[in-house]
């Protein structure tokens, strides 16, 4: 498999942690270590807390312990990101289903933190064999094998930068459960009865016939459009109107004729009106 089919088979947040490698400027190295991730000589890895703790087998008897770690976020940072996680569901709901959100990196950015390390600098890296070189092929193996462990598990990356899945996980839900009964008594709130003085306001209010039909909040303009009446009527909608019968219990349909007209044109007359009114157009 050529290193472009592995790179478009993982995902995109183990490759971006992969890029940060691939660009240290002593190439051979990196194929050793590439060589030595995929060979098996990582023989374990496992978290004490941030800090990643590993052993790898060199050319000595012995394997080498390498040690990796980034700056972990404070409790007050970590604080901020979960609240910013929480007001976007989707974001807890793709890390539950083992997928990094495309846009994750902007909850870290938004409170001043990145989520990925910006230079080799910034990873903190240890190694006890005999080269002095900063990453040895040791330290890179163990770069490389976290790249996997990142495609399987995203929540690894965070557990660099201080919090667990399982401590992320919970802060959401309680986070997301306080909002919650915030927003449930809210509504009991809204849903009780206002203060005795709103009651007296109110009921003063209409109880002065001059304020009935007022509206003290300004309408948004757009929402309001005046155009008189060019569809049906009242009138086209209830038909013909049932009028008395005469001695021989018919209607004349001149009669009937005759008085829709008539109030077809009293209609006509009155939505006239109603519209120059609207648009404040004396006569």
């Amino acid at each position: 498999m050529t290193q472009e089919t592995l790179q478009a088979s993982r995902e995109w947040w183990s490759q971006r942690w992969l890029d940060l490698l691939d660009s240290y400027r002593f190439k051979k190295r990196l194929e050793r270590a590439r060589n030595y991730s995929r060979q098996g000589n990582v023989l374990s890895i496992e978290f004490k807390d941030s800090k990643v703790l590993a052993k790898v087998q060199g050319s000595e008897v012995e394997p080498y312990q390498v040690s990796l770690s980034l700056d972990a976020f404070s409790d007050e940072e970590w604080g901020y990101i979960i609240e910013t996680l929480s007001q976007k569901s989707i974001f807890a709901a793709k890390l539950l289903a083992g997928e990094m959100p495309q846009n994750i990196e902007d909850v870290f950015i938004s409170n001043g933190l990145s989520l990925f390390p910006f230079t080799l600098g910034d990873v903190h890296s240890k190694c006890s064999c005999p080269d002095k070189a900063v990453p040895c092929k040791h330290i890179g193996a163990v770069y490389y094998q976290l790249g996997d462990r990142f495609s399987e598990d995203p929540f690894v990356l965070f557990q660099l930068r201080g919090r667990t899945r399982e401590q992320i996980i919970n802060d959401l839900r309680k986070l997301r459960s306080s909002k919650n009964q915030e927003t449930s008594e809210t509504n009991v709130l809204e849903k009780q009865a206002p203060t005795t003085r709103q009651n007296v306001t109110n009921h003063q209010d209409l109880l002065n016939s001059n304020k009935f039909w007022q509206y003290n909040h300004p309408l948004e303009s757009s929402l309001v459009v005046i155009s008189p009446n060019v569809g049906e009527t009242v009138l086209d909608t209830l038909g013909t109107i049932p009028l008395a019968k005469d001695q021989d219990n018919a209607v004349t349909s001149s009669a009937g004729d005759l008085i829709m007209n008539y109030l077809q044109t009293i209609y006509k007359d009155v939505s006239q009106k109603a519209f120059l009114e609207a648009m404040n157009i004396g006569e």
